[in-house]
């Protein structure tokens, strides 16, 4: 057996559960399932999948993502959560795609940095905001991101690819990587100053920011985990800007981490004046229930895993608001959601 096999068997976990690896906390059992960590092991995974025939499928957290309740054995799910790397360089800071965002915005609090408050509890991987321009408020990841690095996923043996900003062809939650066959593996995000800190500083820095990472992807757990840091942070004597606190406010009254859920499952739709969670109010849905999931009655674009649902019971209601939006406003919104 060959030293790349032998990784690949290494890294292949199998008879595993996705619905651990969802903040949906729905999923059926997955045949192969990896988490690498570092880059190389992601490109053996996908040169190993080629060659066995697996197609793959990658993710990070899974929170923006319905698995399947029967998995195909020809899937190669594999998240990149367990691949956290930082390096400063001169104005840019590189991130590695299965950092949590909400890391980065505790880096731009001990540095004293704004420019990543925005993603404060954002329930997703750097790779999945690179990969789908994630917005909060009125900020988004293109006003940080310099350049994103990705991987061919049907020729991985080609290495790494640089794709500066703008070659991303962003639009609203649109991008070039969801029309190629790229995996993104990491980023150069922008540094409005370059922190003064000694090679020492800088180690010990990055250490402490992984020091608070939460390996989950159960909501509740991880809105009371980095509030809860946020908290300690305060009382350590950093000063804690009003965005930060702002988004606690906001999504902490919206209930999104009161119960498993992707967050938003549609896409507005701005040629029509109102975000979808208004249009699903506006025609009664709030609170609508198939099986154990469940419209939230707080927030009409959020569709909540109650207690034991299905990948069936969430598209059930999907289906439903579209057909209901169709019918009363004359449009099919667009899912959000990635329904594997």
């Amino acid at each position: 057996m060959t030293s790349q096999n032998q990784t690949f068997e290494r890294l292949c976990r199998t008879g595993t559960s996705l619905s651990v690896h969802s903040t949906y906390e729905i999923g059926g059992e997955a045949r192969h399932l990896a988490l690498p960590h570092t880059i190389e092991e992601v490109s053996t995974m996908l040169e190993g999948a080629t060659s066995k025939g697996l197609d793959p499928f990658l993710f990070g957290m899974g929170s923006n993502t319905l698995f399947p309740d029967r998995p195909s054995d020809d899937m190669l799910f594999f998240s990149l959560k367990e691949h956290i790397e930082f390096k400063l360089l001169p104005g840019r800071l590189f991130v590695s795609a299965g950092t949590p965002m909400t890391l980065l915005a505790l880096f731009g609090l001990y540095t004293g940095i704004p420019s990543f408050d925005f993603m404060f509890l954002l329930p997703g991987t750097l790779g999945a905001g690179v990969y789908m321009n994630a917005k909060y408020f009125s900020h988004q990841i293109s006003d940080v991101l310099e350049t994103a690095y990705v991987i061919d996923k049907e020729h991985p043996e080609r290495g790494l690819i640089s794709v500066p900003l703008s070659g991303c062809e962003y639009g609203y939650k649109k991008s070039v990587f969801m029309r190629k066959p790229w995996i993104v593996v990491g980023a150069d995000l922008k540094l409005p100053v370059d922190p003064q800190l000694t090679p020492e500083q800088t180690d010990e820095l990055f250490a402490k920011i992984k020091s608070k990472n939460l390996s989950t992807s159960v909501l509740p757990n991880y809105f009371r985990h980095y509030t809860n840091e946020l908290n300690a942070a305060a009382r350590a004597g950093y000063e804690l800007r009003q965005e930060l606190l702002d988004v606690i406010t906001d999504r902490g009254g919206k209930k999104h981490f009161d119960y498993p859920s992707c967050g938003s499952v549609f896409k507005n739709n701005y040629t029509i004046g109102e975000p979808m969670g208004k249009l699903v109010d506006r025609i009664g849905l709030r609170g609508t229930v198939r099986g154990g999931a469940m419209i939230s009655d707080h927030h009409g674009n959020i569709i909540q895993n109650r207690g034991g649902a299905t990948a069936e019971d969430v598209t059930d209601l999907v289906k439903l608001v579209q057909e209901k939006v169709e019918a009363e406003f004359g449009f099919v919104p667009e899912p959000e959601l990635v329904i594997v």
